[in-house]
């Protein structure tokens, strides 16, 4: 991708946590080499210096937009992993499509694992891969293109990008995505993490948040 200027809107925060809209091509946390230092992490860090080092507790794919929730105090950190290790964390994705999804609902349930030939992208494999899990529902058909929401039940690498292109999931990969799909390497991923619901680790109180997306 060429180089972009990001920049990212703060939906909440308080004391102890950050709720953020990450926008597409921006990582979440950082990666190998001085190019891949500018991430969500390092912004929440630099923007609130008593911010914990390490307080991501989930993460989007770059190429993904949306909500994220980042601790900053370790006692926060530690209540919102676990809620992610549970899986009591709600997420929700609106996602464009290539081509007509038939069917109006359903579950998708694939065993897939890292290309360590190809990285970063998945592979279908029943006998060594994870099994992901997704709830879909068809939202409309235009232009040839279906717009989805995905409810993921797990977070695996590239779930809902394997989850839509593979046949035996969807067959129809996201608009924009140049690793499962014909997305150009500057093009836009139409996947976007629009709802995100958890308990405020302080209060226990229950946090909904909604941010449509951006196509």
């Amino acid at each position: 991708m060429s180089k972009q200027i990001f920049k990212i809107d703060i939906i909440y925060s308080d004391s102890s946590i950050v709720v953020v809209n990450k926008p597409g091509g921006l990582l979440s946390v950082p990666g190998r080499g001085p190019d891949k230092k500018d991430c969500i992490v390092n912004r929440i860090r630099s923007r609130y210096p008593e911010c914990i080092p390490q307080p991501s507790v989930h993460r989007l794919d770059m190429d993904t937009s949306g909500l994220m929730v980042l601790a900053l105090t370790s006692d926060a950190h530690r209540n919102l992993s676990i809620q992610f290790q549970d899986r009591t964390v709600k997420k929700r994705y609106v996602a464009l499509l290539e081509g007509i999804v038939e069917k109006e609902k359903g579950e998708i349930n694939l065993p897939f694992r890292l290309d360590v030939d190809n990285r970063p992208c998945q592979i279908y494999d029943p006998v060594y891969g994870k099994t992901g899990t997704t709830l879909w529902e068809k939202i409309e058909v235009k232009n040839n293109q279906t717009r989805i929401i995905f409810t993921p039940l797990t977070g695996r690498t590239h779930q809902l990008r394997l989850h839509a292109s593979h046949p035996l999931g969807l067959g129809c990969p996201i608009v924009g995505d140049r690793l499962y799909g014909a997305g150009k390497p500057d093009e836009r991923l139409f996947l976007h993490a629009s709802c995100l619901s958890f308990k405020h680790p302080d209060n226990n109180k229950t946090l909904d948040f909604v941010n449509p997306p951006w196509f």
